[in-house]
């Protein structure tokens, strides 16, 4: 974990739309679009965009098939996405236990 208090929050799986995502393709080996819209409840054109920004920062990937004649997009997470999440997770938790603003304390 960073050490330079609530700026170490990571903004970018900060947002409450894309903190979803990482949770749910976190929690299962991969998500499709249609059960991330459903659970996340968001638009098509909002959840595309999130996860955009999570691609470039290559904290997802996207990988885009056919079922039958049906597009099918599922989301997986990569491994600097599974380590900026536990980082975020970690960041969150020395947050709220209050760790995170007594850090350097025992230098003076």
């Amino acid at each position: 974990m960073r050490k330079d208090g609530l700026g170490s929050i990571n903004d970018l799986i900060h947002a409450k739309a894309r903190l979803g995502i990482m949770s749910m393709v976190m929690t299962y080996e991969y998500c499709d679009f249609t059960m991330l819209k459903e659970k996340l409840r968001l638009t098509d054109g909002n959840l595309g965009a999130h996860i955009q920004k999570l691609e470039e920062a290559q904290y997802i990937i996207t990988k885009k098939t056919f079922l039958g004649r049906k597009p099918k997009t599922y989301v997986s997470v990569t491994e600097e996405g599974r380590e900026a999440y536990r980082e975020y997770i970690a960041t969150l938790e020395a947050v709220l236990y209050g760790e995170i603003f007594h850090e350097g304390e025992g230098d003076k």
